[in-house]
Order: C-alpha cells, then structure tokens, then sequence
C-alpha cells in the first residue's frame, strides 16, 4: 500500500510538471503583439501612434503629419552626454529627410523627479537654444517609452506609414560613433531612411542604442 501511494505521488508531480511544461510552451507561443507590448517593438510590429504635450503647448500625434511617409521617432533627453553629442546630427536628420517624408519626432523619456534637468521647462529652453526644427515631446507618464522598447537616449525608431498604419523598419543607434561625427563610418538612420525612400531593403533593420538609460520614476 505504501508503495502504490509513492507511485501515485510520482505520477502526479509528474502531470504537474507535463502542464507548467505545456503552459509555458502556450506563454511563448503567444501572439507577437502581446509580446511586443511587454518588451517593446520588433522590426515589422505596428507601433503606436500617441498624443504628448509639445515645447510649444500644443499637443502632437504622429496622425497629425497627413503627407508624412514616415517618422524617424527619437527618444532623447536634455542631460545626457550622448543626447547632447548627437543634438546637432539630429537636426541634420530633420533637415535632411523631412521634406521627403521622414520628419523627426522627438520624445523625452526622463522622469523629471529623478533627472531634473529633463523638466519640461528645461526642454523648452534647450529647444529654443538648440533651434529644433522639430517637435520635442515629453513622455508624461512615461506611458509611450515601454511600449516602444525604449532603453537608452538617444534611441532611434524608424517607422514607415503602411495602409494607414506606422510599422517599425529599424531600431538602434543613430550611427557609429557618438564623439566625433567626423570619424562615422556607418550611418545606420540615414541608410535605412534612404533605402525606403528608394523602396529597397534595409540591409541593417537593427543595432545597439548607445546612451544613457532612461531614468524611470521610482
């Protein structure tokens, strides 16, 4: 008796583990949307369109650039070392690629409480001293930086308007070299913004953001 009671405790450890297996088999398995919502966007995800709050007041949505093809989505901040190298670069992108479709979109990810240099206030300043071209948004809420994937500033999303919906085509870094734009020898945002442009593959869709991480409310 005692060994049957043994033998029937070991069956049903063992279907316990045969359904956790199952279950989690199922989690993995799930639809890749679920999965980007948890872990931010892939190449090919549909991303998000949002509403914030820009350095002029008005409030700003990607639905709201009608003859736009597309939008390279920056998301920088004021005290970052990096943000700061790559501010002027950013802006050539915008001069660059705005009138062909590709405006940039920048968004601050910081939480002001924790980085208070990145207080709306403080963007509203350096976007007047820098001479943004460009919307600068603030992520109230820090609702928006998640669901893109979001880690570091700057951290680029190139996205591209298909059947009235704006997909992912690259995630990373704006190029190769944040301290000397004189020494880049890999262009990664501008490559892939020229390869839509001419309606070819990009041959990098993803690298490593280099950056500060963004600083989350705690």
């Amino acid at each position: 008796m005692k060994n049957l009671k043994i033998l029937m405790m070991s069956l049903l450890v063992g279907l316990g583990l045969l359904s956790f297996t199952s279950v989690s088999k199922d989690e993995n398995g799930d639809s890749k949307h679920r999965t980007s919502s948890a872990k931010g966007y892939e190449i090919g995800d549909e991303a998000t369109d949002f509403k914030l709050k820009n350095v002029d007041g008005k409030m700003v949505s990607l639905s709201d650039f009608k003859s736009a093809k597309g939008f390279i989505v920056v998301f920088t901040c004021n005290h970052c070392p990096y943000a700061k190298k790559y501010e002027d670069r950013i802006i050539e992108l915008d001069k660059k690629y705005k009138s062909q479709g590709y405006p940039v979109i920048a968004i601050n990810p910081n939480d002001p409480a924790v980085q208070p240099e990145d207080g709306y206030k403080q963007m509203i300043d350096r976007a007047k001293q820098k001479s943004f071209s460009f919307p600068y948004m603030v992520d109230e809420g820090q609702k928006i930086f998640p669901l893109y994937g979001a880690t570091k500033t700057p951290h680029v999303f190139l996205l591209q308007k298909e059947n009235g919906k704006n997909i992912v085509k690259y995630i990373g870094a704006i190029d190769n070299n944040y301290e000397n734009p004189n020494d880049v020898s890999e262009y990664y945002v501008q490559d892939a913004v020229n390869a839509l442009i001419k309606n070819e593959p990009i041959k990098m869709t993803k690298t490593v953001a280099i950056g500060c991480t963004v600083k989350v409310k705690k």
